[in-house]
């Protein structure tokens, strides 16, 4: 008999790409990820990777195996999400990706209200700078800057993300062609908000780099410099006030995206509308 684990292993490395990181992707260490494939090759009789002293790259049958897996990954996602839509079970756990600013000041704060009107609903918040994969069930409801393209997915463009630069008053006193900047680290560089930010330097320095706007948050408040921040999350601030900027300010869509087949559920249906309603308050399509 196959174990499925062994394919999802493998699934994973071809997805990946590399031992380690389908080790990080799956929360186990490589050698882990080395012996499921290992007893996946006993099992099918099949060499399913090519072990270089660098690298472990699938051979032809492991991209064959793996592409059939992928299949019925699928297939297994799609039993799961008929059965969370139709299951009549008195509670039930939605499971929301959303990212880190949006998830800590526009949906937290108002979970109180939704759980008292729906004490059989669990939310499970994960907010993220990189998304949670829906089609692997890593999440049920996502709200993205990015609209998807999976013409599988429902989606719904329910907000307005607008950034503003924001600094204490003693920094904006300064003269602004000595500010300083706060910004994302060079992981992060991708960001349309870092590039927006970047594109507004003229040759001035950022001084401190941060993986999520949160630390950024404080360096400024501390009074480094300038940063670039949701408005939402800038205006309210009493500390920080809003900067003129000479280019306009940047404007990202909010969608709020999930499976067909899931928004059958009723409790699926409560929270997007719950996630709509709060987000769209906070983030206005239109001024």
């Amino acid at each position: 008999m196959i174990d499925w684990q062994d394919l999802v292993h493998l699934a994973s490395l071809a997805r990946t790409g590399s031992l380690s990181a389908a080790a990080r992707e799956l929360g186990v260490d490589h050698a882990t990820v080395g012996r499921r494939i290992a007893s996946l090759e006993r099992t099918l009789d099949l060499r399913l990777i090519d072990r270089l002293p660098r690298s472990s790259p699938l051979t032809t049958d492991g991209r064959a195996i793996a592409e059939l897996v992928s299949g019925m990954q699928d297939a297994v996602e799609a039993i799961r999400r008929y059965a969370k839509s139709s299951a009549a079970a008195p509670s039930t756990t939605i499971r929301i990706s959303a990212p880190p600013s949006v998830a800590a000041r526009l949906i937290a704060p108002n979970v109180v209200a939704f759980h008292k009107a729906n004490p059989e609903i669990t939310m499970a918040l994960h907010g993220a700078t990189g998304n949670l994969a829906l089609d692997r069930g890593e999440a049920d409801i996502a709200v993205r800057m990015t609209r998807p393209e999976d013409a599988d997915l429902l989606v719904r463009r329910i907000g307005a993300m607008r950034f503003g630069l924001y600094a204490t008053a003693e920094v904006a006193a300064q003269p602004a062609e000595g500010w300083s900047f706060i910004g994302y680290d060079a992981a992060h560089d991708h960001l349309t908000q870092q590039i927006w930010l970047r594109s507004l330097l003229a040759g001035r320095a950022i001084v401190f780099q941060a993986s999520d706007v949160f630390g950024q948050l404080e360096a400024a408040r501390a009074g480094l410099g300038v940063v670039a921040l949701p408005r939402f999350l800038g205006d309210v601030d009493p500390i920080l006030i809003r900067l003129p900027t000479a280019s306009p300010s940047l404007t990202r869509d909010l969608w709020l995206v999930t499976y067909p087949d899931l928004r059958r559920s009723p409790a699926i249906r409560s929270v997007m509308d719950f996630l709509a309603r709060i987000i769209g308050d906070a983030c206005r399509t239109r001024e």
